[in-house]
């Protein structure tokens, strides 16, 4: 079979560029400092997660089926992991360089991280304390030899190890760093100074194996295949077993096999050739850095700063604002059934949304809420609410997705409470995660029913919904609320094959209907018109229809986070396609879809990306909007992002991504949006409150805004 691969590149190779581009966010000089360094934090858990899951998966399908070409690069999984791993060097690299430059700079303002042998002996004597204390009573130390076999290094620990002599005798000596422990112990003084714990375990590993005699010794940290996926084997759907399944499978994480080794420096050939031969692995899954192997640390530091200096070093406060079109003190189901309402994450506010759900629940006319549930908060306001509804007598039918990617166990709680408070729980489909994002309230009011429907493109976590940029429709449509309806039937009674007048619901209905959109624009000619924003695209049949409609003279905007298998600019092939990503202080996540332009244009918001998974292997919904002011709301996203020349990079024809010209004025569109967003809110304040907020918001866009513009 002939693989045309003139307009399309690696998903995994291209993953590993948008790593790189958050990577790249912590040399950018008008971030605050601290912001920085959490980017390189950030870079280093999506590199865990890609080692442990798209990584572990090649390694699988290179046992199970060597021979499988990608259609987007013409690669085997070996060739695959080969060009993985040579791409991954560099960047630990530069991650190394990066890092060291920003601690560097911290040690100005006076937060350091020391090694211990930059303590001075007050803080030796405070960490020697803190050794014998608190750590030397959990460890476990281990010596391997022909008594004492070697042991399983578990996921993502941390871990001393040593190689030791007794007598003629070398061995392998390792100490798992207790999960008990803090990642960092903060020492005493007026500046911040703080070690990490796996520096302190380092610097003892003589006196905890005081009868060998150690030869040399490195932090290190094994990365194990984490790609479960309970829907290999065949399973019940009842709940309890069910749950039993995850649990099971999240322990067999745990065990899979290793595909990265790090080490904290340089080890012997015989020490490393131990270590190759037990684990196993081979020199290319080695990579070797004097960076901490662990930054989540650097996302609480900021509490520990006194607030003069914090201000500083972290992005000014910005608070989620409840939009000028909503009244927080009327009725949010009053409100709704007026006029459609749209929520734009992180810019607005959540409240509003959790506010409808607290109204239902004690609204005598609410008779059912339904809602899917891909990912919860570990605190979660909207559970509260639902089970309140519950114990209200209303019906509350919640399908909540327990194979939400490290998730799982969160979800698996969350279940169990639901369950408690009377509300049905129902799961995913055997071979279909759930991963829309819809709720339906059912109102039975002077003898009729009436719909409010949610349908969003992020997940009803409040935490993240103050990081990710996502859009959240509410509308009282009755088309929308009977297709809902039918879709919360279907998946009742699990039938994926669903019918619906308006919904585009995955995995049937979606795609078809998305090529045939194209198909539409396609058929205009250099009159058509596509602007989608989404995190990734890798679906082949997309791929190629968007090709198509360049070809045909269709002019695309794709604004696209992460992967991203179509190249732009190939000539004869992709010349009308136009891309960008943007990596910013929030996590760009709405998808948004916009086919035609003028009185013929069809606009949605969406759960899926343009990835296989979602287009054909999950239970996805694209909600239309109709409302023109939302129609105008959403262009004004996609507008602003476009228009972006300060955090948006320019996809090449080659795979690579460069900076836009500022020729004009720089536009930041996250600032942009979230200004916007605070001079509406103003603007809708009472005057007794308006000079207070009005002055904040003057401050907040002299103090970012401009800054990051001169």
């Amino acid at each position: 079979m002939v693989i045309d691969c003139t307009f399309t590149q690696n998903r995994e190779l291209s993953w590993l560029s948008f790593n790189d581009r958050v990577l790249l966010e912590a040399t950018d000089e008008t971030v605050p400092l601290l912001e920085r360094l959490k980017f390189v934090s950030i870079f280093t858990s999506n590199l865990d997660e890609f080692f442990m899951i798209r990584v572990g998966s090649l390694f699988d399908l290179m046992n199970g089926d060597p021979e499988t070409i990608d259609k987007r690069s013409g690669l085997t999984p070996r060739e695959q992991l080969e060009a993985i791993y040579s791409a991954v060097q560099p960047l630990y690299q530069k991650r190394e360089v990066i890092c060291a430059t920003l601690e560097k700079q911290m040690r100005i303002h006076g937060i350091c991280r020391l090694s211990y042998a930059e303590l001075n002996p007050a803080e030796k004597k405070y960490c020697t304390q803190y050794f014998r204390n608190f750590i030397a009573p959990i460890i476990s130390p281990q010596i391997v030899d022909t008594h004492h076999p070697f042991p399983h290094l578990k996921n993502k620990v941390l871990h001393v190890g040593a190689w030791v002599k007794y007598k003629s005798k070398e061995v392998f000596a390792v100490i798992p760093l207790p999960d008990a422990l803090p990642t960092i112990l903060y020492l005493p003084g007026e500046e911040l100074h703080y070690i990490h714990m796996e520096e302190i375990l380092m610097a003892f590993v003589e006196e905890i194996f005081s009868n060998y005699t150690i030869c040399e010794k490195v932090i290190f940290c094994v990365t194990r295949n984490a790609d479960i996926n309970p829907g290999d084997e065949a399973y019940d759907i009842d709940s309890d077993d069910f749950r039993k399944k995850m649990k099971k499978a999240l322990k067999q994480r745990m065990r899979l096999a290793p595909v990265r080794l790090e080490l904290s420096s340089t080890i012997s050939s015989a020490f490393a050739s131990y270590l190759k031969q037990h684990l196993p692995v081979t020199d290319r899954q080695i990579f070797i850095t004097s960076a901490p192997l662990k930054l989540d640390y650097v996302f609480n530091i900021a509490e520990k700063i006194a607030k003069e200096k914090r201000d500083e070093l972290v992005y000014p406060v910005f608070t989620p604002c409840v939009p000028a079109d909503i009244n927080s003190k009327e009725s949010m189901i009053k409100q709704i059934t007026h006029k459609d309402r749209l929520l734009s994450y992180p810019y607005d506010s959540m409240l509003p949304f959790l506010n409808l759900i607290r109204e239902a629940s004690e609204d005598p006319t609410v008779v059912s809420i339904k809602i899917t549930i891909y990912r919860l908060a570990s605190k979660a306001k909207l559970v509260d609410y639902l089970c309140a509804a519950a114990e209200r007598g209303k019906d509350v039918t919640v399908f909540i997705e327990l194979r939400a990617r490290f998730d799982e166990q969160n979800n698996i709680d969350w279940s169990e409470r639901l369950e408690e408070a009377g509300c049905t729980v129902l799961y995913g489909f055997e071979e279909y995660k759930i991963h829309s994002k819809i709720c339906l309230i059912t109102r039975q009011e002077h003898g009729e029913i009436h719909y409010i429907t949610q349908v969003g493109t992020g997940n009803y976590n409040e935490k993240t919904a103050e990081q990710y940029t996502d859009v959240s429709l509410l509308t009282a449509d009755k088309r929308i609320g009977q297709d809902a309806t039918i879709f919360f039937k279907n998946m009742s009674i699990a039938n994926q094959y669903g019918e619906y007048r308006e919904l585009l619901v995955a995995p049937v209905g979606l795609k078809s209907t998305l090529l045939q959109l194209i198909d539409g624009e396609i058929a205009k000619g250099d009159a058509g018109r596509i602007i989608i924003k989404i995190n990734s695209i890798t679906d082949m049949d997309l791929i190629e229809k968007l090709e198509q409609a360049s070809c045909a003279g269709v002019r695309i905007d794709l604004i696209v986070r992460g992967i991203c298998c179509i190249l732009p600019g190939v000539p004869g092939k992709t010349e009308n396609i136009r891309i960008i990503s943007i990596v910013g202080r929030y996590l760009e996540h709405s998808r948004i879809y916009c086919f035609g332009s003028g009185n013929s244009e069809v606009m949605y918001i969406s759960s899926a990306d343009f990835m296989t998974r979602n287009t054909q292997r999950r239970v996805e919904i694209a909600c239309p909007i109709f409302d023109p002011e939302v129609c105008a709301k959403l262009h004004n996203i996609l507008d602003t992002c476009l228009a972006d020349n300060t955090k948006a990079r320019l996809l090449q024809s080659d795979g690579s991504y460069c900076k836009l010209p500022q020729d004009g004025h720089p536009v930041n569109c996250q600032q942009l949006l979230m200004d916007q967003a605070m001079m509406q809110y103003v603007s809708s304040t009472p005057p007794q409150e308006k000079n207070k907020r009005l002055t904040f918001a003057e401050r907040l866009r002299n103090k970012f805004f401009n800054k990051n513009e001169r």
